[in-house]
Parts: C-alpha cells; sequence; structure tokens
C-alpha cells in the first residue's frame, strides 16, 4: 500500500468511531470474502498481512474462525498476533479461546497451517510489542484507550 494510503488508513484506524463500527464490519466482510473466493482474497490484507485463526471456542469447543492482522516474523518463525479488539475494553474472544485451547489452524496466503498459540510475557512481549508498534502504530493508541494489558501472540507451526 503507497505510504500516503498507508497513513491515513493508519489514522482513521486510531480514532474511536472506527473502533465501535469496525469489529461489526471488518470480520463479516473479510470472512465471507475469504469464503467466495475459496481462501484466495482476504479483503483487509490489502492493508495489512492477514490470517484467519480457527480456533476451539473455550466453551462451546465448536470452531471459531478470526480474520486478524498478523505480523509475520522475518525469521519465519511465527506469526504474531495482537488481541487489541480495536481498543475496546475487553479482551476478543479468540484470546480467551488460545488460552483455553492453544492448538488451532491459521489459513495464511490460502495455506492451512496448524499452529499452537503462546501468550506472550514479560521481555518476550515487549520486543514483539515494539516490533508490532512498528508495523501498525494504530495499535499504541488502542492500548491508551484501555485499562487492560492488551494480549499477544506468538503462533508457531506444529
Amino acid at each position: 500500500m503507497a505510504s500516503g494510503l498507508r497513513g491515513a488508513v493508519q489514522k482513521v484506524s486510531s480514532t474511536r468511531a472506527f473502533a465501535k463500527a469496525a469489529p461489526h464490519v471488518v470480520p463479516a466482510l473479510d470472512r465471507a470474502v475469504h469464503r467466495l473466493s475459496r481462501g484466495r482474497v482476504l479483503l483487509s490484507a490489502l492493508m495489512l498481512p492477514g490470517v484467519i485463526l480457527t480456533a476451539t471456542g473455550a466453551r462451546s469447543g465448536l470452531p471459531r474462525r478470526t480474520p486478524l492482522a498478523c505480523l509475520a516474523e522475518a525469521d519465519g518463525g511465527g506469526w504474531i498476533l495482537v488481541g487489541s479488539n480495536f481498543g475496546r475494553p475487553g479482551h476478543p474472544a479468540w484470546t480467551h479461546n488460545l488460552l483455553a485451547r492453544p492448538a488451532a489452524e491459521i489459513n495464511w496466503r490460502g495455506e492451512d497451517i496448524p499452529v499452537t498459540a503462546v501468550l506472550l510475557a514479560g521481555e518476550e512481549r515487549a520486543r514483539a510489542w515494539r516490533a508490532v508498534l512498528e508495523f501498525w502504530p494504530p495499535y499504541a493508541a488502542y492500548q491508551a484507550r484501555v485499562e487492560r494489558e492488551i494480549r499477544v501472540f506468538r503462533l508457531v507451526r506444529r
């Protein structure tokens, strides 16, 4: 994405109005386009790299599919997911699911990959947080709006 457009998208995505509307629009649109394109297209990936996370529901035991932005680690070691919930108060449901059942699957660029989720803490989380802020600065605005520490996960291939 061109840097001017990327900057504009970052500015809009940092707003409270975006945080209010996006959770209802972006995931549903992403899931529909991903399904219709048979896994070839993820609309939000036009702005940010993204995955479709399939995690097992913590209470239901059913598969839950969630489109998410991700930071692919440069060394190919995994993917970083940020439970920002667009800067809204509660942790997103997918983070609860991964804490309860860390074995999951992602669809990355059309490929289904079994993964294990690891909640990052301490210095490891701090390093990942610095990397995600460089990757997508609006995460700082999201963290500033909430009292909770935003959860950061590393997904590694199983």
